[in-house]
């Protein structure tokens, strides 16, 4: 049988948000009446994340675990995941269930459309999405989204929004050559997918600040921009 959409969830010390937002993942798509599949990337958690998602995958037959054995970062979890899927489309979303995952339903009609890529945004105006979030991270994601622009990254105005969507073709393309394991493995994604010519479109995304972040914004962000640079330094390179 042939898996429409795979969901790939990057998870570290997620026993407790995880199921709930799983639960709801895995309701959404039943309730759609085709194939797909869940992957739980577990990035060496500490906590019981591992034990908890494989007794729901007993019950979830289209839910499986892939345990990495230790902290290696998002952008490595995210890239085994997208890796080890068999879905024609492809996408990875948090644990925390900061977007809904009913909000893929704003995602398709782009990838119906032609796009390769679809990133959903907290940024771009929409008069029927809601982003709920603490002031001072909305002020620091502008920040943070100007610079990466200098960086390279043109036209996307929100590229950390952990809601994003690919073609089979561009997953496998994009998190194949992937060389960043932290948090700015987004910009690295982006930045190589405008370099091959893949069609990325942003779309509006309802969102809600979630407790138990595990990106702090001043402690993250300086760590992020170095690894940009170097993704930068990668992409150009291979441009040339």
């Amino acid at each position: 049988m042939t898996v429409r959409w795979s969901v790939v969830i990057p998870a570290f010390n997620e026993a407790i948000r995880l199921p709930s937002y799983l639960d709801e993942v895995v309701g959404f798509f039943d309730g759609r009446g085709e194939p797909y599949e869940v992957l739980v990337v577990d990035d060496g958690s500490t906590d019981a994340t591992v034990a908890t998602i494989r007794a729901m995958a007993a019950r979830q037959p289209a839910v499986r675990v892939l345990p990495l054995g230790r902290n290696r970062g998002k952008g490595t979890a995210v890239r085994a995941g997208m890796l080890a899927a068999t879905g024609a489309l492809r996408m990875f979303t948090d644990a925390d269930g900061a977007t809904p995952i009913a909000e893929l339903k704003r995602l398709e009609p782009a990838l119906t459309a032609g796009a390769d890529v679809v990133i959903g945004s907290r940024v771009l105006v929409d008069p029927a999405v809601s982003v709920r979030t603490r002031r001072h991270r909305v002020a620091a994601g502008r920040v943070f989204n100007w610079l990466v622009a200098r960086l390279g990254l043109h036209g996307i105005a929100d590229s950390q929004c952990g809601f994003k969507a690919f073609t089979a073709a561009a997953a496998e393309a994009l998190f194949g050559a992937l060389q960043t394991d932290g948090f700015g493995f987004d910009v690295e994604v982006l930045l190589r997918a405008q370099a091959a010519g893949f069609r990325v479109t942003e779309v509006a995304v309802n969102w809600a600040d979630q407790r138990g972040s595990k990106v702090g914004v001043l402690t993250a962000s300086p760590g992020m921009l170095l690894q940009i640079l170097r993704a930068r330094g990668r992409v150009t390179r291979v441009g040339r």
